[in-house]
């Protein structure tokens, strides 16, 4: 059993990420729960380290703004970045969650980091251009990355919540760990994992969303993983029972996350919208491998993308609307 000064030593330890899954949406019901608590303070302290604003007020493609006592479906990109010395970073895992508590359901659609799109920036549209989607946020950090996914989905991002990677064992450990079912028996950077049921602290809970090289479905497999992982920890987090170590739960988060969300939204959220987290639908986008001048892409049809945006919007609550024909596509299609 691995003992408390050896996990603290891992963690000190620099990682190297590959699109490991994102674990931040559960903050938002931890802080709401904690309020609860009559521990407002520490709360509003953690809270205000993490919020940020945006050179934008909302979304262009929301005409009304979002009242949480009024139940209205909301959408919020979660990012994981790995931000590295002298370098802007890259978005390592991109989801989009659409959240409609009067059906009591959440959609999770994660994007591949190598989808080829339409890069936007709609403060400085020199900045646009075609490249990977994971690109966005070292050419124009979260506001060009929510941007370039409103563009690719046609749906209003209304929140971000972003987390820095190299916490992740933090967050993890924060919740004490998530219960898996591993499908298959896997040893990745000294954590070995057999088949069956586990407990995962931070550390192998890292491992479980990194392996690919020996899963049969590759990142397919890898990507399905990280969802997994995600919604396990939304359940988790928006138990009470994980509130007992709030004091620890409060500086994972407030070292590791950056939201626009403030204060009194995330209570409102959790008021509202925390019994939507027992029902997510995991999305996968559907596409094909694809290299351009010895560049490797994962295309997306521009069906698909359609197919995807009205399905996001029906559950937002919004109406479908026809997707403007995607530049990469054609491009790429000569």
């Amino acid at each position: 059993m691995e003992t408390r000064s050896r996990r603290k030593k891992k963690k000190t330890k620099k990682l190297r990420w590959k699109r490991v899954v994102l674990l931040s949406f559960f903050a938002l019901f931890i802080l709401g729960g904690l309020f609860a608590y009559n521990i407002y303070g520490d709360v509003a302290s953690a809270v205000d380290k993490m919020t940020t604003t945006l050179d934008r007020e909302k979304s262009d493609k929301r005409e009304e703004v979002i009242e949480f006592d009024e139940k209205d479906p909301v959408s919020i990109l979660l990012v994981g970045v790995d931000e590295r010395e002298d370098d802007a970073g890259r978005t390592d895992s991109m989801l989009v969650l659409t959240i409609n508590p009067e059906l009591n359901s959440t959609k999770i659609l994660s994007i591949p980091r190598d989808t080829r799109a339409e890069l936007v920036d709609k403060s400085n549209s020199k900045r646009d251009r075609i490249d990977k989607m994971n690109h966005a946020y070292a050419y124009g950090g979260i506001e060009m990355t929510m941007d370039s996914i409103e563009n690719f989905l046609n749906i209003p991002l209304d929140y971000y919540v972003q987390v820095n990677m190299q916490g992740f064992e933090d967050i993890v450990d924060a919740v004490d760990g998530i219960d898996v079912y591993n499908e298959y028996a896997f040893e990745l950077d000294g954590t070995y994992l057999s088949k069956g049921e586990h407990h995962l602290n931070g550390e192998e809970a890292l491992q479980y969303a990194r392996m690919r090289k020996q899963d049969p479905n590759g990142d397919f497999g890898r990507q399905e993983r990280q969802r997994e992982v995600i919604s396990k920890v939304i359940k988790k987090g928006a138990s009470f029972s994980t509130l007992t170590n709030y004091d620890e739960v409060l500086e994972a988060l407030s070292d590791n996350i950056k939201t626009n969300l403030t204060m009194q939204e995330i209570i409102g959220m959790q008021k509202s919208y925390r019994a939507a987290a027992d029902n997510i639908e995991k999305i996968k986008i559907e596409g094909s491998d694809n290299y351009i001048n010895d560049v490797y892409y994962y295309m997306v049809e521009d069906e698909t993308r359609q197919q995807l945006s009205d399905e996001l919007r029906e559950h937002l609550g919004l109406e479908n609307q026809e997707l403007r024909a995607s530049k990469a596509n054609t491009e790429f299609n000569g």
